[in-house]
């Protein structure tokens, strides 16, 4: 996919007419970003708007972000863990002090 953000009035309307113009590239709107379908079409809609807009649109390659290939199965059960967890207002930090839970300092040091 492909991420279109927008810096300038200009350059967000001329995206929302895209969006609007070509419903079927559109995956996502996001007011002044769009994520858009992953086709030559997208690409050279996205390229006009940098041309025209210059440093007012940035384009970014998007991938969808897959659980299972990219995360360990110890932080995926941890995710899982915290949003079941008793009492919502507890930091992760406390939450997986003393269990098996992967500790902040190395989900922070570890790419994905």
């Amino acid at each position: 996919m492909l991420l279109v953000i927008t810096y300038s009035t200009a350059a967000r309307q001329a995206l929302r007419n895209l969006c609007n113009a070509h419903e079927e590239s559109v995956v996502r709107r996001f007011g002044r970003a769009a994520l858009l379908a992953d086709t030559e079409f997208a690409g050279f809609q996205a390229v006009r708007l940098r041309e025209q807009f210059g440093a007012a649109v940035q384009v970014e390659r998007t991938r969808p972000f897959n659980e299972f290939e990219t995360l360990r199965e110890p932080v995926r059960e941890a995710a899982r863990a915290y949003a079941d967890r008793e009492t919502p207002a507890l930091p992760y930090a406390k939450f997986a002090a003393g269990t098996d839970h992967p500790a902040p300092a190395d989900l922070k040091e570890s790419e994905l």
